[in-house]
């Protein structure tokens, strides 16, 4: 009995012993770690920054919806900036989102392609000017109208000539006493010579006894007449052009070449041609002779191409389209080229983001490089790239403002800092400066501190520009695209440097947002994205034209339809508005706002 009672003591002690462990393992620990756990969730939701992928300026500290694009906002990493402080790193999500693209650089061969516009020529060489030799009034013309084939020696024209009766006459009556002054009838017939008139036709007359009062002007050379200069009844004089006849078995055809084609095309280049009459055949070619003078209106030199033409397919004035093939560096040697989409350029550096990776993500990082020829989609890499390294190709910009907002080196603070705000003088995607950003800006007056050189520079700017203007009103779009290259490259050409104190300051505001607008506007495949990046380019172009002064009036123009009915400014030479925004339909809306003397 005691044995039973001792074993059941034991036994609740051991249970109340249990219990107590139990409590103190389970039950009071664990309402330490619920308050921890809760208390560590709110500190990270209070801690937690919201963002827009697209928008990284965007910073909220509760979710919603960006206000710029609509998008919902998603979690701001704390890991992007990444143990690198030159690297920035970026979700699979945001660059899947911002269209983010890469290739790994390579060595390839290198070429451009020049596309020249010319026409077909008459040969200088073979152009001949039919002239009248006797003067007088024309009686008859045999031939009437340009085009007609004539063989030498055929008679062109009739005339009567007053002045050759006279000599007729002279020479008569000195054939009369040829035998006592056989000078006197020799100096007559030599008057007659100079007028062309053959020996034979000469003895016509001294035997007949009687003047002739009609003489045939007959063709020098065989040929097409190309132009006629007289009509019937009119008076010529002795040495007076009547008719332009040319030789169409030998054609030139005269390519244009712009000022930045003029180092990749030379004596001897090859050249294959189409004609627009012909369609789907191609002529072949050689460069034979590039016009060493520059004309000072049309800023173009010209190519010469001679061309056979004996069966007289081709015709003065027909449009031609050449190619020329150009491979950049020795042969058999092959450069670093990659496409243009990847590079940004402020005017001074050229840079491109390399990707990498970072504690197994994604990271890109800044890269200054030395750019070589263009060769028209692409550029050869010089210096600042090595192969088998990968770079961002499309969304270059879009990486470039997110990086710039995270305060690490960029495109426009190559050292990096600042942050958290937009770009100065950029156009962030989604984000674009209003036309009112720059029309409501104060006009200032700087044009006396503009060196010359600047001045004739921005003048070469602004002829592009208007060229541009006239490509959009006409709705070309390959005379658009290669306006706006010219006005890329003269843009180039602009020495901002040589500009000091307030004129410095004032480019330097202006100069990145009219380049990178100016670079998307020539890189549009569309009308629709030429058009959109040109309603930006004009704004900081008038702003610029209006400080530094023009060299000719032109005209401050405005649509208050375009971009998105916000209203768009240009520039325009002509009184006439000719809306480069709108179309053919609406080639007259808009208005004159101001003039620049």
């Amino acid at each position: 009995m005691k044995t039973k009672n001792k074993n059941l003591v034991k036994a609740l002690g051991i249970l109340v012993i249990g219990m107590l462990l139990g409590w103190l393992l389970f039950g009071g620990g664990g309402t330490s770690e619920e308050d921890e756990h809760e208390h560590t969730e709110t500190a990270s939701s209070e801690d937690q920054i919201w963002t827009c992928s697209m928008h990284p300026q965007i910073r909220q500290n509760e979710p919603g919806d960006c206000p710029i694009c609509g998008m919902d906002l998603i979690p701001l990493e704390t890991t992007e900036s990444g143990d690198d402080p030159g690297s920035y790193q970026m979700s699979e999500n945001a660059m899947k989102l911002a269209n983010v693209q890469t290739m790994v650089v390579g060595r390839g061969d290198a070429s451009r392609k020049i596309r020249l516009n010319g026409k077909v020529q008459v040969d200088e060489r073979n152009s001949y000017s039919q002239s009248t030799h006797i003067p007088g009034r024309i009686e008859q013309l045999t031939i009437n109208f340009t085009g007609e084939s004539v063989n030498r020696g055929q008679t062109l024209a009739t005339l009567y000539s007053p002045e050759l009766v006279t000599a007729q006459e002279e020479l008569l009556q000195a054939a009369s006493i040829r035998e006592n002054q056989p000078e006197l009838f020799e100096a007559a017939k030599q008057k007659l010579r100079n007028w062309k008139i053959g020996e034979a036709q000469i003895e016509q007359i001294v035997a007949g006894g009687q003047a002739l009062e009609r003489f045939s002007i007959r063709a020098d050379v065989n040929g097409i007449v190309t132009e006629k200069m007289v009509d019937l009844g009119d008076y010529v004089e002795r040495g007076m052009p009547i008719y332009e006849i040319s030789d169409l078995s030998k054609v030139w055809v005269l390519f244009d070449l712009y000022e930045g084609q003029l180092s990749w095309i030379n004596e001897g280049s090859e050249v294959d041609f189409t004609i627009n009459s012909f369609p789907g055949e191609t002529f072949e070619g050689t460069i034979s002779f590039v016009d060493p003078l520059l004309d000072s209106q049309t800023r173009v030199a010209t190519a010469r191409v001679e061309v056979d033409n004996k069966d007289g397919r081709l015709k003065p004035g027909m449009f031609a389209s050449g190619v020329v093939q150009n491979n950049i560096g020795q042969t058999g040697t092959q450069e670093l080229v990659i496409p243009k989409s990847a590079v940004l350029w402020t005017g001074e550096r050229s840079i491109v983001y390399v990707r990498n990776e970072i504690n197994g993500r994604v990271a890109f990082q800044l890269r200054e490089i030395i750019l070589g020829p263009s060769l028209g989609d692409s550029y050869v890499v010089q210096e600042g790239l090595e192969p088998g390294e990968e770079i961002v190709t499309n969304g270059t910009f879009t990486v470039d403002a997110a990086v710039q907002l995270s305060g690490r080196p960029s495109m426009m603070n190559p050292e990096g800092g600042g942050g958290g705000g937009s770009m100065p003088g950029m156009d962030m995607p989604g984000d674009q400066m209003e036309t009112s950003d720059f029309v409501e800006e104060e006009a200032v007056d700087l044009s006396s501190e503009i060196p010359e050189a600047f001045k004739e520079q921005l003048k070469d700017v602004v002829d592009a520009f208007l060229e541009l203007k006239n490509g959009l009103v006409d709705g070309d779009e390959e005379e658009t695209a290669r306006y706006g290259a010219d006005l890329l490259a003269a843009l180039e050409k602009l020495d901002g440097n040589s500009l000091s104190g307030n004129a410095k300051a004032f480019w330097d505001e202006k100069r990145s947002f009219l380049f990178e607008h100016t670079k998307l506007c020539k890189e549009a495949d569309s009308m629709e994205g030429k058009r959109e990046n040109f309603t930006f380019l004009s704004q900081p172009l008038v702003k610029i034209v209006e400080a530094f002064g023009a060299e000719q009036t032109l005209y401050v123009d405005f649509c208050p339809m375009a971009n998105d009915n916000k209203g768009a400014y240009w520039l325009s030479e002509v009184k006439e508005i000719r809306n480069p925004f709108m179309g053919e339909e609406m080639r007259t809306c808009g208005e004159v706002k101001d003039v620049i003397k």
